[in-house]
């Protein structure tokens, strides 16, 4: 499995997508699975879930960023990840990424990077895919930030896409080399399928939201 982390506005989606679609690799994006892991959360009982629900749709954005960062289940998400990759077929190699890996949460020995964008940079991407100034986004930074310096994790400037692509193929070079791949032109479509209907899975979770 190869992992990519980092805030929203990073390019984990596109740079993960491109070496997916390149190297043969099955992807995993965590936000396809947002609405199920929030579901798995209000199944446990997690305060923060089932606090989230409570709330009317027109009063949840409007919430304190460190209250709306709790209710996202930063920290919950991330070992759901790791499960969900986990339950994963061996063949061929995983490529996941999302803003909830986290380094503590990965297996020992993970083949893991985060992408850290510069501030400004992350601000331009951010408004003009959300057209406004997301206060959760950028405390998210924070804390991801925060993580990956506690773990002393590998670190990628995440710059202009091209580049960011070629540097992680550099860094996941080995385990690429090993696979397991798709190899066939079938496989490959499978695969395609495969991570379109989790993107349709994600649309439907999300207009299914009260």
């Amino acid at each position: 499995m190869l992992w990519i982390g980092g805030p929203p506005g990073s390019g984990k989606t596109t740079a993960a997508s491109i070496l997916a679609r390149r190297h043969g690799l099955r992807l995993y994006s965590a936000d396809t699975r947002t609405w199920k892991h929030r579901d798995r959360a209000i199944a446990a009982g997690n305060p923060a879930a089932l606090r989230w629900e409570s709330l009317a749709s027109d009063l949840r954005r409007s919430q304190p960023a460190d209250e709306l960062l709790a209710m996202s289940l930063h920290v919950e998400r991330g070992q759901m990840v790791v499960d969900d990759v986990g339950a994963l077929p061996n063949a061929p190699l995983v490529i996941a990424e999302g803003s909830v890996i986290r380094p503590a949460d990965l297996p020992s020995g993970s083949v893991a990077v985060w992408l850290m964008p510069p501030v400004g940079v992350q601000a331009q991407r951010l408004r003009t895919r959300d057209g406004q100034r997301v206060p959760l986004y950028e405390l998210l930074a924070e804390v991801i930030a925060g993580e990956v310096a506690v773990a002393g994790a590998r670190v990628v400037v995440a710059r202009d896409p091209s580049q960011v692509v070629a540097e992680l193929e550099m860094l996941f070079a080995e385990r690429l080399a090993r696979g397991p791949v798709a190899q066939s032109v079938d496989e490959r479509r499978a695969l395609l399928r495969e991570a379109n209907l989790d993107i349709v899975d994600q649309v439907q979770g999300y207009y299914a939201q009260p």
